[in-house]
Order: structure tokens, then C-alpha cells, then sequence
């Protein structure tokens, strides 16, 4: 799960009220436009990044991002505008078979499957490929797998450690994970890039193995320079019959990378040459641009926004004894002014949606609820009872905030308790030194702005790695210091349940259970929005993930 800043969230990653999924167009297949994508041609994408790495053991990448383009999974995501992002078999005939009460999970790969080579994918490919996820020197992905696999708490990858053996290839077609313990979710753990397939004989070079890596999908690395140019072209051997998620239309794939935000919102709103081809999947339409976008509607049918998105709060350290109180935590849930916070991230429209829940749309589990029901401008005078009830006066607190994305936020949250009689002290810290503040074991803060968005689409990572009680301090993201040991055995339960649709109402439960005790204030459903070019097609964002699918985008000429 990842903590975004809002500056990536919405404003430009690894980051709407029910607003069409653009601006314009309702049926969320394009943005304004009407011409249907067709096969062919070359797609560009603006990046700020400077350099990208298509190793899978090193990828943090959601399902849909530019990695799958190149590597396929075991299972995969398909999104649609209309309803909730769908896991789907991949390189797999189904989505996992789970037995031994949900510690096992089995695997068989379709018949035929080549790499760009023509070899075949064999599942000793996928093993060897989740195995080099361990190594250190291939640090940094998503890492659930690594917490979960059996016996894989001291096994150091490949290289130095051998193999596995909580991972077995009975045959060249059958994959067996172990786990553990039961994990509901491991379908969509599988979707990662990290089970994607490595040969063995290809991996000679570790290093620099994402700069080549052995195509399954669509699409080849032809070459890459880093700082300036990515190039994919076809693989020849993927077999379209074998993939439900990815339509492979473009011809070619361009990636011109290590621009300037500005310049990549600025060439896609000029629409020309080669930029009609073009769109940013991580860039975001900062508010600076709202109003010039806002008045060409051209331009404007080219945006494309998400119905929802990342989660964004104020967490109240509920160990400090101010807040330890909740009573006092009740309080400040009605004396919140969302809708200040609302307008200082950009307004309805580009913004996000005023949230009350822990589990966002798009997500299973959520329910429309409220438990306060306080008006969007915050209810001070109920405030100022409730904590005149609890013999609270002169409460004095200090909200930690990022001194370059936070600052607007922080202010509105200051103004509205400030009503309530509340006085807040502005702690501004670079982003750095703020997450170390938050997360680590010396928390001198009462409150904090933060936004958070699973790496999968399960109500998990709306719930665990915020309120689990394992979660606080160490590095961890439980930055309320939320701890309540029934809703830590609710959250082992509901991990454990294999039925999807047990799971979620088991995870919608808890959203109401933590609410009650107040640890966050809910402040918006982040929308994100993007800008592309009027030739490109089936660009649309999900509510979740807020980002537009590029395993589906296509042109028309």
C-alpha cells in the first residue's frame, strides 16, 4: 500500500461526488471524443521520470502501468469505467484453486505460451522469478509475497540462497504456493510484477536486467536511453487469444522521459504533432491549469478524471494525551471544515469527492455511510458541546504537515477547528523528515494530513496497514497509533476469508467498527486527472486505481 503525496495523488506516482470518468464523455470509453481506437500507429507518453525499470523483482507498479505492457502475471486486472476493477487469468487458466484451509494456492499455465524469443513459459520461470524478488541486491518491490510464502522470513533469493521450497513446479505447467497463513487475497498478490516470468538463462546480468527483460506481453524493450527515450515495439509471439487484459493496438510505444510537469501538461493542451498521439499516465492536471483548462472546452473533453481515488485524512495520534480521549476525537470529526480542505485541493471537479468512509469507492466493501453526519463545512457549535461535555478546554495541538504539498490543507483544517475553539500549531516539515516523524517511534505530533492507496483492489489495504496494531511506529503507516484487539482479530479474519464477497463484508464491518472510535477524520476521495491527446483513445480513469489503464489504450488516425 502506498502513501502519496497529495502533489502525486492529484496534483502530479507510485497517486470523484459521482462525476462522469471525464469531464465530458459519460460513457467513459474516451474523453470528449468519439472516434474509435483502432489498430496501429504509436502512442507516447509524457514521463517526468528519468529513469524506468521494467525489472519485476524491483517494480512497484499497479496492474494496469506500463511494466504489464512487457511482463505478464499469473492473473491480471481488467477496469471498466462503470464498475469495480476485475482480477482475471493471466498466463493462468483461472484465478488460483486454494486448499489446505487457504494455505495453498495452485496454478496452471495456459497451453503455448512464448516469449518474444518463441521459448515456452514453463512455471520453473515464474518460481525463479518470485524467488530473485528476495535478493537484496534486487530490493525494493511490493513485498506481501515475501511476509506470507512459508519458510521465506531468512531466504535471501537465488543468487546466495538456493531455492524455495514453499514454491513448487510439479511440472512445467503447475505452480503451488505455500503459505503461512490463509490469505484470501493471494490472487491478486500474483498480479504483481514480481511473479512475472524470468528464465534462468536469461537472468545473467541482474543488475541491469530490467533495461531487456524477456517479453511475455504485447510488446519488446527495443531500446532505452535512460533520462530521454523508451521504446516498445511488438512481440511477435504474444498470442492476443491468451490475454483478457491487454489489447495491444499501437504499433510501437514511446516513452519521452525527464520532462518538466509543466511542459507535459502544456504540450498535451497545445495538441500538436506527435502530442495528438501522446498522454501523461502520471502527471497530473495541477490547479494552477484548472482554469485555462476549465475555459477551452476542447481541451477540457481531453481530461480525463477518476470517480475516486486515493483516501486522504487527518490522522489524530491517539496516544497523545490530548487525543487519547475519544470524546475529544468525536469532537473534531464534526469540527473538521471538509469543504475548506476541498477547495484548497481544487474543488469538486478536480479535487475529490468529501469522503466519511475508510474504504474507498471502487473498492468491495464500501457503503455509502456517515457516522458523524456533519455538514461538509464542519459543525463547530457541536463541537464546542461535545468537548465542553468531556471537560475539554484550551486544547492546544500541533499538526505535522508537508511544507511544499500541505500547507493549503493544513490551513483549512486550522481555520476550521479554530471555530471550535480549538488552536492548531502548524509543524511544516520537509516530506522526508515528515514520514520519518510520522511512522517512526517518537511521534511529537497530534495531527497529520495523509493520503493512502492500496497496491490491490481489496478493502485490505483501505484497513490493515492503517488500523492493524502491528502497523504502529517501526517504519509502519498506523500513524493514528489506532489500537483496538478486536478489530485486530476482525482483521485477521477477514484476510484469512478466501470468499471474495465474505471478505468485504467482513472489511465493510470494520470501516464502521474503526469510525466509531474516531482515530481519523475521512476528508476527501482524491480525484486524479490527466490530460491526452485527441487521437488517443479507451483512455479513461477507474476509481480505482485512479490512473488510466495502459494495457488498453489505443489511437485513431
Amino acid at each position: 500500500m502506498k502513501r502519496i503525496s497529495r502533489a502525486v495523488a492529484v496534483a502530479a506516482v507510485l497517486a470523484l461526488a459521482a462525476a462522469a470518468c471525464n469531464a465530458n464523455d459519460k460513457s467513459g470509453t474516451t474523453s470528449g471524443s468519439t472516434a474509435a481506437a483502432e489498430q496501429g500507429g504509436t502512442f507516447h507518453i509524457l514521463s517526468t521520470s528519468k529513469e524506468i525499470s521494467y525489472d519485476p523483482a524491483k517494480s512497484q507498479n499497479l496492474g494496469i502501468s506500463g511494466i504489464h505492457l512487457v511482463l505478464r502475471g499469473l492473473t491480471s486486472w481488467k477496469t471498466d469505467p462503470s464498475k469495480p476493477t476485475e482480477l482475471v487469468p493471466d498466463l493462468a487458466t483461472d484465478t488460483g484453486q486454494v486448499t489446505d484451509g487457504g494455505k495453498t494456492w495452485t496454478y496452471k499455465l495456459k497451453p503455448g505460451l512464448k516469449y518474444a524469443d518463441g521459448s515456452p513459459i514453463v512455471a520453473a520461470d515464474i518460481k525463479y522469478g518470485v524467488e530473485r524478488s528476495f535478493a537484496p541486491e534486487l530490493s525494493g518491490g511490493l513485498s506481501y509475497h515475501k511476509t506470507l510464502l512459508a519458510g521465506a522470513d531468512k531466504y535471501t533469493g537465488p543468487y546466495k540462497g538456493g531455492e524455495l521450497a514453499s514454491i513448487e513446479t510439479p511440472d512445467q505447467a503447475t505452480i503451488v504456493f505455500k503459505l503461512n497463513k490463509p490469505y484470501g487475497d493471494w490472487p491478486w498478490i500474483v498480479s504483481m510484477p514480481a511473479f512475472s516470468p524470468v528464465p534462468k538463462k536469461a537472468d545473467t546480468d541482474p543488475a541491469h536486467y530490467g533495461e531487456k527483460p524477456m517479453a511475455s506481453g504485447p510488446y519488446q524493450v527495443q531500446s532505452y536511453t535512460p533520462g530521454s527515450k523508451l521504446v516498445l515495439t511488438r512481440n511477435p509471439n504474444w498470442d492476443k487469444s491468451t490475454d483478457p487484459a491487454r489489447t495491444g493496438l499501437p504499433d510501437s510505444i514511446v516513452t519521452d522521459m525527464g520532462l518538466q510537469p509543466d511542459v507535459v501538461n502544456q504540450r498535451l493542451i497545445a495538441d500538436a504533432g506527435d502530442d495528438k498521439f501522446a498522454a501523461t499516465t502520471g502527471t497530473s492536471v495541477p490547479a494552477a491549469l484548472i482554469p485555462t483548462i476549465s475555459g477551452n472546452p476542447a481541451v477540457k473533453a481531453r481530461v480525463a478524471t477518476s470517480p475516486s481515488g486515493a483516501l486522504e485524512y487527518l490522522a489524530m495520534n491517539t496516544k497523545r494525551p490530548a487525543l487519547a480521549n475519544p470524546a475529544v476525537r468525536k469532537a473534531i470529526e464534526y469540527a473538521v471544515d471538509k469543504q475548506a480542505v476541498q477547495v484548497a485541493e481544487g474543488g469538486a471537479e478536480y479535487g475529490g469527492e468529501i469522503a466519511s468512509t475508510l474504504i474507498t469507492p471502487g473498492i468491495d466493501g464500501y457503503t455509502k455511510y456517515d457516522s458523524y453526519e456533519a455538514p461538509p463545512a464542519g459543525d463547530p457549535a457541536k463541537a464546542r458541546q461535545m468537548l465542553a461535555a468531556a471537560g475539554v478546554s484550551n486544547l492546544n495541538l500541533v499538526l505535522a504537515a508537508d511544507n511544499t504539498t500541505g500547507l493549503g490543507v493544513a490551513q483549512a483544517i486550522q481555520q476550521g477547528l479554530k471555530r471550535a475553539g480549538i488552536t492548531v500549531s502548524i509543524k511544516p516539515l520537509d516530506s522526508e523528515p515528515l514520514t520519518d516523524l510520522i511512522t517512526g517511534n517518537k511521534p511529537d505530533f497530534d495531527l497529520t494530513v495523509s493520503s493512502w492507496l492500496p497496491d490491490f483492489p481489496s478493502a485490505i489495504g483501505n484497513i490493515q496497514p492503517l488500523f492493524g496494531t502491528s502497523e504502529i511506529g517501526n517504519g509502519g503507516y498506523n500513524i493514528s497509533r489506532y489500537s483496538n484487539p478486536a478489530v485486530d482479530t476482525a482483521i485477521a479474519a477477514a484476510t484469512a476469508e478466501p470468499d471474495r464477497t465474505k471478505a468485504a463484508g467482513l472489511w465493510g464491518a470494520l470501516d464502521k467498527q474503526i469510525m466509531a472510535d474516531a482515530p481519523v477524520v475521512p476528508l476527501i476521495y482524491a480525484r486524479n486527472a490527466f490530460l491526452h491527446g485527441s487521437k488517443v483513445q479507451n483512455f479513461y480513469l477507474s476509481s480505482y486505481p485512479p490512473y488510466a489503464n495502459t494495457l488498453i489504450v489505443g489511437l485513431s488516425k
